[in-house]
């Protein structure tokens, strides 16, 4: 008996394709023309607009945009956001690690500090401080629950400045702490670990280790909520504190042109805030150094 195979298959070859002479026919996006359109469209209907409506007043703007009471007014501004900005995330720190502290005393104090500003409208804040002196007569230093040694008059120490100041510190405090929890806890705790190992004292270790890295984390946040205050100081107006907004109001009060007046505002809270991103980029990039973006 003989074994038969099958006759082997016929071998086929494949001539390889010129993909060179292929047409590449890109990808249609019409939808996409469509909305570029619709959108230069309006654009251009806006620009249109401020350039043409007599109701914008563009005089009046240019008259008032750089006179000394607007730039006076932009200086107080500028020193409540610097002041508050300061003392807040000076304050904030402290809640950050009181938070992150194995203390459940220091934990719960914290915890309630951050509850209740955060509660709290703003505006609130800012008249309770300014009404302080309603409380409190006076302010004694000394032992606690006994002598004073020496004490000051609240109503010549805390002005209408200084409860702003005050006001404005300790609601940013609250947030400026989460903020920097937030950005300590995205810190491997392994690089604490190898740290304390090594005999590096605690304060090194958060000063030279922890905040560096966790700076990345922080500042985007901690940038919104600078330039958030920033635009938030106008509500200290209801102190008649003589802010951007507070003097703006009191001009188109007398003269009644509101629009103009509300554009000058507007035109300086665009160019400050512009100038405090432009600083946020260029720290964000100074401690990203090393890092992979």
């Amino acid at each position: 008996m003989s074994l038969t195979s099958d006759p082997p298959l016929a071998r086929t070859s494949v001539e390889p394709e010129d993909y060179g002479a292929l047409k590449v026919v890109p990808v249609r996006h019409p939808w996409r023309w469509v909305a570029v359109t619709v959108t230069a469209v309006l654009l251009a209907q806006f620009v249109h607009g401020l350039a043409t409506n007599s109701g914008w007043e563009w005089e009046v703007f240019a008259e008032f945009f750089t006179t000394e009471v607007i730039l006076k007014a932009v200086w107080v501004t500028l020193q409540l956001t610097f002041y508050g900005t300061a003392l807040g995330f000076a304050l904030g720190i402290v809640l950050a690690f009181m938070r992150l502290s194995a203390s459940p005393f220091l934990k719960a104090v914290s915890f309630a500090y951050i509850w209740a500003f955060r509660s709290i409208p703003l505006i609130v804040q800012l008249l309770f401080w300014f009404n302080l002196a309603y409380l409190y007569k006076e302010l004694e230093f000394g032992i606690p629950f006994g002598p004073g040694f020496f004490s000051f008059d609240t109503m010549g120490l805390v002005g209408a400045m200084s409860a702003a100041v005050l006001g404005l510190a300790l609601h940013q405090a609250a947030y400026a702490a989460e903020i920097v929890r937030g950005g300590v806890l995205s810190v491997d705790s392994g690089q604490l670990e190898a740290a304390a190992a090594l005999g590096i004292p605690r304060l090194r270790q958060i000063g030279r280790i922890v905040l560096p890295q966790a700076m990345r984390s922080i500042l985007p946040n901690a940038a919104n909520e600078v330039i958030s205050l920033f635009k938030g100081t106008s509500i200290v107006s209801v102190m008649a504190i003589g802010e951007l907004f507070y003097q703006v109001q009191v001009i188109y009060g007398r003269n009644g042109r509101v629009v103009p007046l509300l554009m000058v505002a507007t035109a300086w809270y665009i160019l400050l805030t512009t100038a405090l991103s432009v600083l946020q980029y260029y720290v964000e990039r100074h401690f990203a150094k090393g890092s992979a973006r």
